[in-house]
């Protein structure tokens, strides 16, 4: 795969997943891929891509009317894509959730392998786990 095919496994993924295409979004990932997020919080850590879809759709119950995930940088070298990206979404709770993140996702065989998801931590936690 090219580096220009990887970042549009990506862009496509990020698509998906602003639009609440579940089925999308686990397409892409490799049955033996991993997602880890940053921090000590209940969200962090590594997830398998069994647990990574268990919690989208735990936080999904959550957010009303979606969440938007919108890359606004893309850097590619090799298999690796890095991303910088803005999220928002209305929680059921009355909290607004709008974070930045920086993913870095390895991709082989045309699949995301593995996501590293760097955030701001205590805003997820405030808003996602209360």
């Amino acid at each position: 795969m090219s580096i220009e095919d990887n970042k549009k496994i990506v862009a496509k993924f990020f698509e998906d997943l602003s639009s609440g295409n579940g089925a999308g979004v686990l397409g892409a990932l490799a049955e033996s891929a991993t997602w880890w997020v940053a921090g000590s919080f209940p969200l962090s850590g590594t997830k398998t891509k069994a647990q990574f879809a268990e919690l989208i759709g735990s936080l999904g119950n959550n957010i009303d009317g979606g969440l938007r995930v919108s890359p606004t940088g893309v850097t590619a070298e090799g298999d690796r894509v890095a991303v910088e990206a803005e999220s928002y979404a209305k929680m059921k709770n009355g909290k607004t959730y709008q974070n930045k993140y920086h993913f870095l996702l390895v991709i082989r065989d045309g699949k995301i392998q593995q996501v590293k998801e760097y955030l701001d931590t205590m805003h997820a936690n405030d808003v996602l786990c209360s």
